[in-house]
């Protein structure tokens, strides 16, 4: 039984770390003390020896090409030509990483760094380090090497907070998905456990409207349905725009990769090499599971019930430092719990849930680099058999000809008659894991008889077609998203592919069916038939639903039955967002299935006002009101109607776009300002050359001074895509500028 006097005890203490409880005394104190000479004449030489081996070529777009002799060396350009494009992402992504935030923003940030915090010690990740293989140190020397020496030759730049970078950092923020993993944990309710205020209930947790999906689509083609006989890959991570840049990054030891490098992480994420390529999507199995923690106090300590004994709480003190109004410093401390499962991140019904999730941050960082560098489909299994790419799936392709997907890659081994989407009985061992599948065990295709194979962040079992894996065939904590409308509408547009070009690709994802809206329209024109001539609705909504019944359902800038559908949909989920939560059900299948007529038609009229009222006619064109607009290189990008904007044709996600564009910002303009959906996107063809084209959101600069911080905005806006520049001959004919770092 959960006492009010252990609850108060919860929240009189203050701090967590990972599973074992470790001292943040020492780890919190900024990285590096002021002095007058923060660096050592030995590092400076060091650097600058480095600084020799290192080449970066800039081309017309801004984008780096980096070619050094070591893959260090290589790893050692790509950090500082990141650094000149926007250091202030690359030091947040590792102030956030490091649980540090509250340090920057203030006491509103002290909650995520606790998140952090349990999982992430500057002690632990230093022993790490330590222990980790040689080759793997040099890469992250490297890495802290060129952010340290931009910030050397560039003294006019100050940091926010890291005015020294160290090489274990690098484990903090090693694979892409400790940070979607460890946020997958409820600020508010953990928060409402450790922090000094009542319980929350959950349903005052509701964010009402439904948020912008988050994720990405991968398409590999096989050579028989491509013009040219080879492979072709679709790289269309769907992330908030400017999370990630675009990059090349080449050495002598065989390093060859070109795509999108999360800001600060020094291997490409989403990208391809001289010979395969690689893309993720997001939800793959399940991977995290939450235990209900019977919590017994006695004598004064706090003991969880497990296999029929009571086994003591681990109770660790963090100290959480925070910025105060007067740009002062100081801080709270915490009592986190853990259990041998993981930490305890809220309460329900009497209990304490503690969570369990990957944390193998070296394996994890050496899975993310080798991969870069597997030049067949061996080779890249061989890594994928390291097992720790724990969020995401992959879709695959070579210069073989091969494609293949891998849904999830970590998986832990689980009595399936468990319902593991919901937190299970802590207090037995029934419930632990049992290790982890191999990856011939997880639902993975290869060269399926389809001649693709896809993900939309959907289920798996329709990721080839009529050759996809099969349900029945898999536990279901395997898989853990299911289909959505972008997964029916990539079947569709592949699955009478043929003959396919890099053009062809691009227009594939690009097309603009939206399928969400197939079962609404022609429900919504019946519900108007069936009106009584006496219902007012049926002289003002006359012309709206005529636009409905005469629109093919595709999006386009001069549609202007697409914003009023998009309107008219946009209204129906904020109303029905919180019932089908209650019930389970994906928001945008229940306002298919669920609403009646009246609702359909209510929302209708509402859409029709709302755009009549901001924009003084329901028929507005949707490329009026859905815009592309880069004021400035904030992190939190704010918008302004009365500023420049570009037209976008493309919808959010939501409604089966697979080209998303979506507004994840509060909203206090008229206009739609996307910032979340199509941000890299490539199209990749594998043979004796490869030939790919890409396009950025905006530009690759963070810096609006720069010619290359809007240069892309235009093309992104249209859907059209530049050469990629893969080899030095080319390079050289569309060089901007060559130079060593420093210079």
């Amino acid at each position: 039984m959960l006492t009010s006097r252990l609850i108060a005890t919860a929240i009189a203490g203050c701090a967590a770390l990972g599973a074992a409880p470790l001292s943040f005394a020492a780890d919190t104190a900024p990285a590096v003390v002021a002095s007058k000479s923060p660096y050592s004449a030995a590092e400076i030489a060091r650097w600058k020896k480095t600084a020799g081996r290192v080449t970066i070529m800039r081309d017309k777009w801004g984008i780096p090409h980096i070619f050094g002799k070591t893959d260090a060396d290589a790893v050692f350009g790509m950090l500082y030509a990141q650094a000149e494009d926007d250091l202030n992402r690359v030091e947040l992504n590792y102030v956030g990483a490091l649980g540090r935030m509250a340090e920057v923003e203030g006491e509103k940030a002290i909650w995520s760094d606790l998140r952090m915090k349990m999982y992430i010690s500057p002690a632990d990740l230093k022993a790490r380090y330590a222990q980790s293989p040689e080759w793997l140190k040099k890469l992250m020397n490297g890495f802290a090497d060129g952010l340290n020496f931009y910030l050397y030759s560039h003294p006019e730049v100050k940091p926010k907070l890291l005015t020294r970078f160290e090489p274990w950092m690098a484990l903090a923020f090693s694979e892409g998905s400790i940070g979607g993993d460890v946020e997958s944990i409820d600020l508010k309710q953990l928060e409402s456990l450790y922090g000094k205020r009542e319980q929350v209930a959950l349903a005052s947790l509701d964010k009402g409207f439904d948020e912008e999906p988050k994720g990405s689509n991968g398409f590999a083609i096989a050579p028989k349905l491509s013009a040219s006989g080879h492979a072709l890959l679709l790289i269309n991570p769907h992330t908030s725009f400017y999370f990630r840049p675009e990059i090349h990054v080449v050495s002598e030891e065989g390093l060859n990769a070109y795509g999108a490098v999360t800001w600060g992480q020094f291997f490409v994420y989403q990208g391809f090499n001289d010979k395969a390529g690689w893309m993720h999507t997001s939800g793959g199995g399940d991977v995290i599971d939450e235990y209900l923690e019977t919590i017994v106090e006695k004598d004064g300590k706090v003991f969880y019930q497990y296999d029929g004994k009571l086994r003591p709480m681990k109770a660790v003190p963090v100290t959480l430092p925070y910025k105060t109004a007067s740009g002062g410093t100081t801080s709270k401390t915490v009592t986190a719990y853990f259990t041998h499962h993981g930490p305890v991140v809220r309460a329900q019904d009497g209990k304490w849930v503690a969570v369990r999730m990957m944390f193998e941050p070296m394996k994890a960082l050496e899975q993310s680099y080798l991969r870069t560098k597997a030049k067949d489909y061996n080779a890249f299994y061989k890594v994928m058999q390291l097992r720790t790419n724990s969020s995401n799936n992959t879709v695959y392709a070579d210069g073989d000809g091969n494609i293949a997907y891998f849904h999830g890659n970590f998986v832990p081994r689980r009595d399936p008659k468990f319902d593991w989407t919901k937190p299970v009985d802590g207090s037995t061992a029934a419930t632990e894991w049992h290790g982890l599948h191999e990856v011939k065990e997880t639902i993975n295709l290869y060269n399926p008889q389809s001649g693709y194979v896809m993900n939309t962040n959907n289920w798996p079992f329709t990721a080839a077609g009529a050759n996809s894996p099969r349900e029945k065939d898999y536990p279901a904590y395997m898989w853990s998203l299911p289909e959505n409308a972008r997964g029916i509408h990539a079947v569709r547009v592949l699955q009478d592919a043929k003959d396919l070009t890099l053009d062809g690709l691009i227009a594939k994802a690009y097309d603009s069916y939206l399928p969400a809206f197939e079962p609404l329209v022609p429900a919504v024109l019946k519900d108007y038939e069936a009106l009584p001539a006496s219902d007012p609705r049926k002289a003002k909504l006359a012309a709206q639903v005529e636009a409905l019944r005469g629109w093919d359902l595709r999006w386009s800038a001069q549609s202007v039955p697409t914003a009023l559908a998009v309107y008219w949909g946009q209204d129906m989920v904020a109303h029905a967002a919180p019932r089908s939560r209650a019930q389970g059900v994906p928001v945008v299948d229940f306002i298919q299935t669920s609403l009646n007529a009246d609702e359909r038609l209510d929302a209708l009229m509402r859409a029709s006002d709302k755009l009549a009222a901001d924009f003084g006619s329901w028929q507005t064109p949707w490329g009026e009101i859905n815009r592309f607009q880069r004021l400035s290189g904030d992190v939190n990008q704010r918008y302004d109607d009365s500023k420049p904007s570009i037209p976008v044709p493309f919808t959010s996600a939501t409604w089966g776009s697979l080209a998303s564009f979506g507004m994840t910002a509060k909203q206090d303009t008229k206009r739609i300002y996307g910032d979340r959906g199509n941000s890299f996107v490539a199209v990749v063809e594998f043979g004796p050359r490869i030939h790919a084209k890409s396009v950025l959101a905006g530009g690759e600069s963070g810096d609006p001074k720069s010619p290359h911080f809007n240069d892309q905005g235009e093309m992104y806006s249209r859907g059209q895509f530049k050469d990629v520049l893969f080899y030095k001959e080319d390079i050289e004919k569309n060089l901007e500028r060559k130079y060593h770092p420093g210079t």
